[in-house]
C-alpha cells in the first residue's frame, strides 16, 4: 500500500499512521492512536528501568597496620554493601617503607577475603598498582550461595573423626 493511501486510510478511521520501522523494505507503518502509543511505550520503558539492577562500587580502606577492631569494622562496612547487591573495592595504602613488607599487605588482604567469604566473591584478585594494593569484591548470587549452602550441609553430615574412630599409627 503506498503511503498517501495509507495515511488517507489512517486519517478516515481517525487514527494516525506511525512508522514502526523505517529500515525496513518496504518501511512498517502501523494505524493506532499516537498518543497511546507513545503512553504504553514510555510505561515498557519505565517497567524495564525498574527491573533493571544498578551496581555500585563501594570503596573500603586499609593499612598495613590496621588493628583488628577497625579491622573488623571494614568488614562489617563491606559486609552490608554487598548485602545491598554493590561491589566493594578494597584498597590498601602503602605508606613509605611499608612498600618493602608488601607481603604483609597481601596477607591483610586475604584475611579480608575470607572475612566476606560467605557475601562475597573475589572478581578481580590483588593488584599493586603504584603505592596502593587493590582487590575487588562482588556480592554472591543466589546460585552462588545455594551451592555453598550444600557445600556446608555435606561437611556437616560427614562424621567428625574422634580419638577412638581415628586410625592408630605406631611409632617405631
Amino acid at each position: 500500500m503506498s503511503s498517501d493511501q495509507a495515511l488517507r486510510t489512517a486519517y478516515g478511521k481517525g487514527f494516525d499512521l506511525i512508522l514502526i520501522s523505517p529500515n525496513a523494505q518496504p518501511p512498517v507503518c502501523r494505524i493506532a492512536d499516537f498518543g497511546r502509543y507513545r503512553f504504553e511505550q514510555d510505561k515498557r520503558e519505565k517497567e524495564a528501568k525498574k527491573k533493571q539492577n544498578i551496581v555500585e562500587i563501594k570503596e573500603v580502606q586499609l593499612s598495613c597496620r590496621i588493628e583488628d577492631h577497625d579491622f573488623g569494622t571494614k568488614v562489617n562496612h563491606a559486609l552490608r554493601f554487598l548485602g545491598e547487591g554493590n561491589k566493594v573495592k578494597v584498597v590498601l595504602r602503602f605508606r613509605g617503607r611499608e612498600m618493602s613488607h608488601q607481603q604483609l599487605g597481601r596477607d591483610i588482604l586475604d584475611k579480608f577475603k575470607e572475612a566476606v567469604a560467605g557475601s562475597g566473591v573475589v572478581e578481580k584478585a590483588p593488584v599493586l598498582d603504584g603505592k596502593l594494593m587493590s582487590m575487588v569484591v562482588s556480592p554472591l548470587r543466589e546460585k552462588d550461595k545455594k551451592e555453598m549452602a550444600k557445600a556446608a550441609a555435606a561437611a556437616a553430615e560427614k562424621p567428625a573423626e574422634t580419638a577412638e574412630t581415628a586410625p592408630v599409627t605406631e611409632d617405631k
